[in-house]
């Protein structure tokens, strides 16, 4: 993108913020037709602020994929919930994304309004209110969903898509543009985010820890990217090194990850190797390591060291 961008040029930032499972990362995946975001069918995936970088001809448009916002139960969540909250700060406009269900009605209509009234009535940020999922429900019941929320919380526009099936999402920058400031853009037009690659790395392990192990164990598990070393350029059939700790709270889920005889730890990181390899383009040699402490997501110091 040339410096000198039109007048015409709107850039800004947008945060996008809901409950778990509404379909956030999908949303921001989809809008870049990238993989960014790790996605899987549990919620509480996304732990931090990932940024997404949205660019056309004539808006450029920072996303910022949030933590699902629920009930803290740790300090972990508090966190998780405090990166939200500044994430509203830094924005120009703010996404409230809603999933429509077939259970208990086309959505949740509780949540709805706890988000609006402790989230976003006071924010001062232009709202677009989003419902996810429109595939799940018929043309009636959006009506309705989208009457009530354009009754109650009065947003700058309203509109139903699924980010899954790739339906309203020109829609959704339409209606984001004018409430972005006029601004030349600030990333080059085929920048996708701001976030290194060590931290991709560390997100696609953990997604398929979320994939590979069930109940508590992705839960409880964290991964911190100890070393990372770029082959040389005098060398390149050198590959990279990765190496990554696991962290766990007990012995019994360090047991877990590892399996019997280390095959469940293998297989954990022939998976994540595989996937780095096509984000970065390149070979790798990744290594992982488990390693157990305890309550960490309760104490405020290992939490820090973690990046919360």
């Amino acid at each position: 993108m040339p410096a000198s961008a039109a007048p015409s040029f709107s850039c800004g930032f947008t945060s996008i913020i809901g409950p778990p499972n509404a379909g956030k990362s999908t949303l921001l995946n989809a809008l870049l037709d990238c993989k960014l975001s790790i996605v899987t069918h549990k919620p509480q995936t996304t732990r931090k602020k990932i940024t997404g970088i949205y660019s056309d001809d004539s808006t450029q448009i920072i996303f910022l994929d949030t933590p699902g916002i629920m009930e803290p139960q740790q300090k972990l969540h508090e966190a998780m919930l405090k990166v939200t909250r500044d994430t509203l700060k830094d924005a120009d406009a703010i996404i409230a994304l809603l999933p429509f269900s077939k259970k208990n009605g086309p959505f949740d209509r509780a949540f709805a309004e706890e988000l609006h009234r402790d989230w976003l009535k006071n924010s001062g940020k232009p709202l677009v209110a989003v419902f996810n999922k429109s595939d799940l429900v018929n043309a009636e019941q959006q009506k309705e969903a989208e009457a009530f929320i354009r009754r109650e919380w009065n947003p700058a526009a309203i509109l139903s898509i699924s980010a899954l099936n790739g339906k309203g999402l020109q829609e959704l920058v339409d209606a984001l543009r004018p409430y972005l400031p006029m601004h030349d853009p600030l990333y080059p037009e085929d920048a996708l985010s701001t976030a290194p690659e060590r931290f991709f790395a560390s997100e696609i392990i953990r997604e398929k820890i979320f994939l590979l192990y069930g109940r508590e164990v992705p839960y409880s598990a964290e991964v911190v990217v100890d070393e990372f070393r770029e082959q040389h350029e005098n060398d390149p059939k050198r590959k990279d090194l990765i190496r990554c700790s696991i962290i766990v709270e007990r012995d019994t889920q360090k047991q877990i990850i590892i399996g019997h005889k280390g095959q469940a730890l293998k297989k954990l990181g022939q998976s994540a190797r595989q996937e780095i390899e096509q984000l970065l383009g390149r070979p790798i040699f990744l290594e992982l390591f488990v390693k157990v402490r305890p309550d960490w997501r309760k104490k405020q110091t290992l939490l820090k060291s973690y990046g919360y």
